[in-house]
This record gives structure tokens, sequence and C-alpha cells, in this order.
């Protein structure tokens, strides 16, 4: 392999008219193929033969790196819901350059190997077993951790994290923080094994006095205390107290054992009250789902609920409202992540009573409203709603149904509705499931799986929902009764066409004005009371360029954008990791990941050559 390198510098010097006489001898000497003349004929062909395919080699891979920048695509070619008044986007906006190619080189190495199905179907599997080999284990986990880790974690502690959060907010961008342990794969779909990874304190050392589940809950309300204290030093610094950093929550990371979330799940299918209009599986949350966690009620004979489940979910309850509590005090907004559908129904249970207790408006009397009829910015600054957001799965065939329900709900209970949009990200193992062919962790009764089969049917979903949920703040916002919000939005997206249609229907619902002239890239303005209520995200390390779009064609006091960055040591994230790589071929959508390639490739190019070639 060295040999080859040295063949493939030695040509590649000499096409660039760089001589062997112009090099130091020190150089001379490192790319010299041999100190002596061959001292055969079949030597001296062998060399010649490795010479020419050296360079057959080295020339194929510049002509396809060169290929992949020429054919990045415009984003402009997928916005076809773009508004008639607005530009193309500006070159300015999509190409990003980096002066630091190492991030850049990563790029294009992660997406250019999740490029490859076979490669992305089977990853989960060759690590497995390729980290248990003697001296192999830690070179594989070496090239994890420059290449997958690095591009899609934010590092191993909270702290860790804290400088990329700061350098995106410089940038008006926000966070959406997570720590990165959940179920791993084999437990959620009916393997073996525990259904987290044991984790160590924020200081590195493990901390083995308490279970893993408590470790977890304690790291949290750490990370709480850690974004709350950089919101503050930013607030005092700059004066503008703009709660740009979220903390995301995922259930069955905070449970000994995930299966009595499903237990639950399998519970409350069967004995939820049906809704007047009915919900597809699996179904809608109601008021009275935590009732069974009262000690006044008893298990009833053959149900799916067993008693040792019950002291798991009361603890879960407890320590959920525990991270609540601390993240009301500093005020840090809580999304709870979606999960697999045999978890779905108790997740939407705990979250919904989250948010009737910490989401809870004020009732207003009539004196009130006539007293506070002015602009909302005389909302006390202890008030920060939503502060809980549940997630929405735009892939599910429940979701517009479940999505007003919701809506209907919190208004009746008198409670924000904090809503977090995705499309989905268990596609594959919900479709295996339902059929059989993974395993029978499915608990839905209906003939039909609980997923959409096409990512045409879960993109209209997810537009539908737009509209429906941009309309729902627009009619708040004009409601002179209202004085807080009674909903809000995280739309994440890495998809082109729905993030122009939220910036669209902004406009439209009078939500964002536009600002620019004629021959000038338009910004849409947005108040500080919109920003509040609407946020659209992208993971790290995934469709940065859309992030920076976003971010250079919004105008807003406080960040109207984010990032959603996990943390963990590299053994916890190995599950999110493998879960990144599938999304990006099944969820992200058709030719996802080779798109980031191309657009890694171009910036690459751009960095070394400029627009030479393109």
């Amino acid at each position: 392999m060295v040999r080859i390198l040295q063949h493939g510098v030695f040509i590649s010097l000499r096409r660039t008219g760089i001589m062997w006489r112009h090099l130091p001898s020190t150089n001379r000497r490192l790319l010299s193929i041999s100190h002596s003349t061959p001292t055969s004929r079949w030597e001296y062909v062998g060399k010649r033969r490795t010479l020419l395919l050296t360079g057959f080699i080295s020339s194929s891979a510049v002509i396809a790196f060169w290929a992949d920048a020429k054919s990045c695509p415009d984003p402009s070619v997928d916005l076809s819901s773009r508004p008639t008044s607005s530009p193309e986007t500006p070159t300015s906006i999509l190409q990003s350059k980096s002066t630091d190619l190492l991030p850049l080189i990563r790029t294009y190495v992660v997406y250019g190997l999740i490029s490859i199905p076979f490669l992305v179907d089977h990853a989960p599997h060759i690590l497995h077993h390729m980290l248990r080999v003697p001296f192999v284990g830690r070179a594989v986990e070496t090239i994890v951790r420059w290449t997958f880790f690095a591009q899609f974690v934010g590092g191993e502690t909270v702290g860790d994290t804290l400088p990329l959060i700061r350098r995106l907010r410089y940038d008006n961008k926000g966070t959406l923080l997570g720590y990165s342990v959940e179920v791993d794969e084999s437990v959620a779909t009916g393997g073996s094994g525990h259904s987290t990874t044991a984790g160590q304190s924020p200081l590195g050392v493990p901390n083995l006095e308490q279970p893993v589940h408590k470790r977890i809950v304690e790291e949290i309300i750490l990370s709480i205390d850690a974004v709350g204290d950089f919101e503050d030093r930013l607030a005092r610094e700059s004066g503008v107290e703009a709660h740009g950093t979220w903390i995301t929550v995922k259930l069955t990371a905070l449970l000994p054992r995930a299966e009595s979330l499903r237990n639950f799940s399998m519970y409350l299918v069967h004995t939820r009250p049906r809704s007047s209009e009915p919900v597809p599986f699996p179904g809608t949350s109601n008021s009275s789902d935590l009732a069974i966690l009262d000690r006044q009620h008893h298990i009833q004979r053959r149900s799916s609920l067993m008693e040792e489940d019950i002291p798991d979910l009361q603890e879960l309850y407890v320590n959920l409202r525990r991270i609540c509590m601390r993240a009301k005090e500093r005020r840090i907004k809580v999304a709870i992540d979606a999960e697999y559908t045999w978890y779905q129904p108790a997740i939407d249970a705990f979250g919904h009573a989250l948010m009737e207790e910490f989401n809870k408006l004020p009732e207003e009397k009539a004196w009130t409203k006539w007293l506070f009829s002015g602009p909302s910015s005389g909302v006390p600054k202890t008030e920060l709603q939503p502060l809980i957001y549940v997630t929405y799965q735009a892939y599910l065939r429940r979701t517009l149904t479940h999505l007003t329900h919701s809506i209907a709900l919190s208004r009746k209970k008198g409670y924000a509705l904090g809503i977090k949009l995705v499309r989905g990200a268990y596609h594959p193992h919900e479709t295996a499931s339902h059929y059989g062919s993974l395993s029978t962790m499915s608990i839905s009764t209906e003939p039909d799986p609980p997923v959409y089969s096409s990512k045409v049917e879960t993109d209209t979903c997810y537009d539908t929902c737009v509209s429906i949920i941009v309309r729902a703040i627009a009619d708040d916002v004009m409601s002179s009764s209202v004085r807080l919000p009674r909903l809000g939005v995280l739309f994440g997206t890495h998809n082109w066409g729905s993030s122009e249609l939220v910036l669209q229907e902004l406009v439209k619902k009078g939500l964002a004005r536009e600002q620019g002239g004629e021959n000038e890239p338009r910004t849409l303005v947005i108040s500080r009371e919109i920003a509040e209520r609407c946020t659209i995200a992208q993971l790290y390390g995934m469709a940065n360029t859309l992030t920076s779009y976003i971010a250079a064609r919004i105008k807003s006091p406080i960040p109207c954008v984010m990032k959603c960055i996990p943390y963990g040591a590299l053994g916890e994230a190995m599950p999110y990791l493998s879960r990144r790589a599938i999304e990006n071929k099944s969820v992200l959508g058709n030719g996802g990941a080779t798109r980031e390639r191309k657009e890694a490739a171009r910036m690459i190019w751009k960095n070394l050559v400029g627009d030479v070639g393109l």
C-alpha cells in the first residue's frame, strides 16, 4: 500500500509539472520507488504496470470526485412549492465555504459510505462483531469515533457541546440538546439484552452506585443546568433572553425495562374509551390514561400490564416531573421524543399529562382580558409556553386525526400544546414487525401497518400538518383574548420543499413579512412573538446547507432554526448512529445521502481550486 501511494504521489507531481529535480533531497528519498535500478526485465515490467495501475486509480478517483462536485444539485429544483415572489436561492447561502477541509472530507467519506445500501443495512452487525475482535476492535472504534461519531454527535459530555452551541448561536441558530442513550435496536425489536447502555458521569468516571436509568435522569437534569447557565450568560451579554437551547428526552432510556412501556401501551390500546372520530393505531391520548398508576386502581386479570410494571411506570412519571420542574425553573423547553409504535401510546399518555400540568394556561376572567388587552409582549418573564413538546410522526396513518384531536383536547383542558413534527425514523422496523418478518413486537390489531407504505404519502401528510399548525398559530395570534401562546411547534425536517412551505405559510398567514427589492434576495422578517411559537430544526451533521439557507432567509431577534445535537460516550451513541445511517437511506429521501456527499465534494473542490471545472 505504501509503494502504491508513493507511485501515486510521484505521478501526480510529474503531471502537475513539478520535476523530480525540484524536490529537496529528503523528499526525493521518501518518494523514491527504489534505490537500485531494475535487475531484470520482469521487475521493470512489474514496476511499469504498478505505475500505470496507480495512475489509473488516482485519475479515476479524481474524476469521480469531480463528477460529484459537478453534479451537486441546486436546491431550487426541489422547491416546487416556492412562492412566485421568492428569488432563486443565493449561491452564497447554499454553498457556505469552510476554510477547514477536515470536516468536509469527513462528511464526504461518511456520506459516501452511507450511500452504499448493503453497508448501511448490515452496519450494526458488522460493527458488533468487529468491535469484539482483539486489536481490530480498537482500530475500528478509532475509525468510527473520527468519522460517524464526529459527524453526528456533539461530544461525549454536555461540556463538550457548549463550544459548538455557542458557535451556532453566533449564526442565530439554536440547539436541541439530547443525551443520546436510547433503547438498543436488538431490545426494541424483540432481541435480548438490556434496554440501555451504562453511561458515565460528566467527568468520565462511572457511577456504579445507581442503576443506569437513574444515572440517565441525573445526566438530563445536569444538562438542563448546563444549558440554563449558558442561556443566562448569553442573556447577560446580549441583553436578550432567547430561549434558544432546548433539551430532548427519550422515555425508553428512563426505565429499567423498556418492556414496561410496551405493556402499558398494550393496556391503553385495549382500555381507552373510543372517540367519536376513530383514530388509527396507535390511537390518541386521553386525560384518564395515567389513572392506572394511582395506587387505588387494581390491574384487571388477563391484562397485559403486570404488577411489576406499575412501580417502574410510577418512578418514570416522578422522574419526568423532576426533569420538567427543573426545566421550568431554568426556563428550558423540553421535547419528548417519539419511538416505536409499540411504545407510543404510553409515551403519548405521559407527554400529554406533563403538558396538562406544566403547559397549563391561567384562566382568564373578563376583567383580566380588559386590563391586559394590549400586545402580548406584556407577558411576565416567568411564563414560558409551551414548555413541554411531544412528537408527532407524519409517517403514521393516524397523524392527521391525532393532531386535530390533540389541538381540541388542549383547548378543552386549557393547556398550551407543544408540537414537534417529524417524518419518522423507524419505518423499516415498523413494517417488518407488523408483518412478522422481524419479531412479534408490534401490538397493532389492524390489518395494515401503522405507517404509510410510500414516502409520497408521508410527505403529503407532513405538508398538510404544516398548513394545519400554522393556521392554528395564526388564529391564536389574532385572537385578542389570548395572552399566552396556546400552541407552539418545532418543524423537524430535512426536506427543502417542506421547509419552504413553512416559510410560505408564515407569509401567507401574516405571521412573517418579506423584505428586499426585486433584484436582491428576499428575507423573511419574523417577530419575537412568532419566533417563540415556530421553529425549524435539522439533525446535527445532516442538511447543513438547508440549515444555513433558512438561517440566512430569516431575520428574527431570537433563533428560528435549530440543530438537534446528541451527546454521549461512543458506546452509548452506537444505537443512535446506527439509526442515523438507516434514516439517511430510507427516510431522508431518495438520494438524500448522495446529495449530502455531493454537496461536501463541491465545497471541497471550491476550497482547493475555486470554480475551475464547475
